[in-house]
């Protein structure tokens, strides 16, 4: 064989495409960094509603146990400040509203508790960011648990 055959030549780049991979780079990278910076903030947003929605199911299951109808909106509250806490939810505005209710069935009218949580949370906190950035999630979380008849009132 010749030394000029196309099977013996090595292969070498084109000079003009030199540098195309970094400016592919520097158009992708960003984008990509944005989409896992997006996904990373709605699933902190989703554990936090979840937190919400617990500290609500905690506090309705903590006023239906309260031997007294009256007595059950500071145990409530503690209970949902309490969860909200242990979930590690920090509200910039909380609220904790506990309203007793009947419910009306065949055996006889049955009491009821629905407690709500509200909690509005700095997105900056969710993201790790510096703190005072004015947006916020407004999160709501409710539940409604039967008083136990056999509480002991």
């Amino acid at each position: 064989m010749r030394r000029g055959t196309p099977a013996l030549r090595r292969w070498r780049p084109r000079r003009r495409d030199r540098g195309g991979i970094a400016i592919e780079a520097a158009i992708v990278v960003p984008s990509v960094v944005g989409l896992v910076l997006v996904a990373i903030a709605a699933g902190r947003v989703q554990t936090s509603a979840g937190g919400v929605e617990a500290a609500a199911r905690a506090a309705a299951r903590t006023a239906s146990l309260q031997r007294s109808v009256d007595g059950m909106d500071r145990p409530a509250k503690d209970s949902a400040y309490a969860t909200l806490r242990q979930q590690g939810v920090s509200c910039r505005n909380d609220d904790v509203r506990v309203v007793k209710g009947e419910l009306d069935l065949p055996g006889g009218p049955v009491a009821t508790v629905t407690v709500t949580v509200v909690c509005d949370v700095e997105l900056a906190d969710l993201l790790g960011g510096p703190s005072g950035v004015p947006l916020t999630k407004h999160l709501v979380g409710e539940f409604t648990s039967v008083v136990d008849r056999y509480r002991g009132t």
